[in-house]
């Protein structure tokens, strides 16, 4: 069977449906919008996974940009995507973010303060001797300070976000299609003419999305395009503890450890000490990262967590851009009606609402107007100028 839409949007998670949201609800576009979801349960789905956070504490103005946005749509959510009589509930938190830095790397962390307070963002560099004061139960011992978004980052109900999304788009009239992509037509060398799904249907498109995240690179390579971008698995890890731990916010250690409180338990994790094969997208959890590399170090940095016990865990996929870990937005330089929204590396969820009202602008009117994306358009990789991000 052949349908024809105005958009197509491979991937139905989080940047997904917001582009199928935010794209409905423009009033200068009355076209059709159907949405591919290859896990319509969503049981491997990054957004289902993912630990959601939101932090304004990036390096690199566009990044800060997007988080900026971000947040702003996280405050409204309740009423932005409501339907009908029903708000949507989030479960926004912002506690805070403390991000801890060693005498070595002090120096950068005042160099990223300076970006942030540049566009805007309030971020609290506290030393040595107040970072004890305010955090009693931190070893400060080997740190020089501490950078903190207080008030301005925190987390949130990803999936609860997801979710809203797609109620949402459904709503304003977009179709969600549970099928699997398996190929796309070329009607020519710069155009693609249909999208192929695994039920026998043909979709014919203006414009393709591909928002297909960790699966997003195998998806261009249908059109004979390449994207930096592959699944990168990351653990997740929830312990509790007798421990009492005061106004805790998200911690990023300098070990390389992230620690923030869920109720009265903890959720943990850490960079694996090996990457998964590219084309791995195995959900298996690593547990030896716990007891070799997490624990001690949560001992090390909260003393009181030398008593834990950790309860369960599970794996999600980040979609990680091997060339600078920053999102790739905007249309392909050479398949004029192939748009990327893929490689956040881990800011997806974060920054969901920043790329969708984007890449709604760029369908609807051709250009940026609600925040610029440009800096993060697929040419950065082939001209070599990244958008570098690392928390450390």
């Amino acid at each position: 069977m052949n349908l024809n839409y105005d958009v197509v949007v491979v991937g139905g998670g989080v940047v997904g449906s917001s582009i199928a949201y935010f794209l409905s609800a423009n009033p200068d576009f009355g076209g059709s919008i159907a949405v591919v979801e290859r896990d319509p349960y969503y049981t491997a789905s990054s957004s289902s996974l993912s630990t959601s956070a939101i932090r304004q504490q990036f390096g690199t103005p566009p990044n800060i940009a997007m988080s900026k946005f971000s947040l702003g749509f996280l405050r409204e959510a309740g009423t932005r995507l409501a339907v009908g009589d029903e708000p949507a509930d989030i479960g926004l938190h912002e506690p805070g973010y403390l991000v801890l830095a060693t005498p070595e790397r002090a120096e950068a962390q005042r160099a990223k303060n300076r970006v942030q307070r540049d566009m805007g963002v309030e971020i609290e560099l506290i030393e040595k001797a107040d970072l004890a004061r305010r955090f009693p139960w931190l070893n400060t011992q080997d740190l020089a300070l501490g950078s903190f978004g207080g008030g301005c980052e925190g987390w949130f109900d990803g999936p609860g976000l997801m979710q809203a999304f797609r109620r949402k788009a459904r709503s304003q009239g977009v179709s969600y299609i549970a099928a699997t992509v398996t190929g796309l037509t070329m009607a020519s060398s710069d155009r693609i003419g249909e999208v192929v799904l695994d039920n026998g249907e043909r979709l014919s498109a203006g414009t393709i999305i591909n928002a297909a995240g960790p699966w997003s690179a195998g998806i261009a390579r249908m059109t004979g395009a390449d994207l930096p971008v592959v699944p990168s698995k990351r653990c997740v890890f929830v312990f509790e503890s007798p421990a009492r731990i005061d106004n805790c916010p998200f911690v990023f250690d300098t070990s390389g450890f992230w620690l923030r409180p869920e109720g009265q338990l903890f959720l943990c994790g850490i960079p694996p000490m090996r990457e998964n094969d590219p084309d791995d997208f195995g959900l298996d959890v690593d547990y030896d990262l716990f007891d070799e590399l997490i624990w001690p170090a949560l001992a090390h940095r909260v003393p009181g967590f030398e008593q834990l016990r950790m309860l369960r865990a599970w794996a999600g996929l980040y979609e990680y851009n091997t060339f600078d870990h920053s999102g790739i937005i905007g249309r392909h330089p050479e398949i004029s009606n192939f748009v990327l929204a893929t490689g956040f590396s881990g800011h997806g969820m974060m920054h969901a609402a920043a790329t969708g009202s984007g890449v709604s602008d760029l369908i609807a009117y051709g250009e940026y107007r609600s925040i610029d994306l440009s800096a993060f358009r697929y040419e950065r990789i082939a001209s070599n100028q990244p958008i570098e991000e690392h928390v450390y």
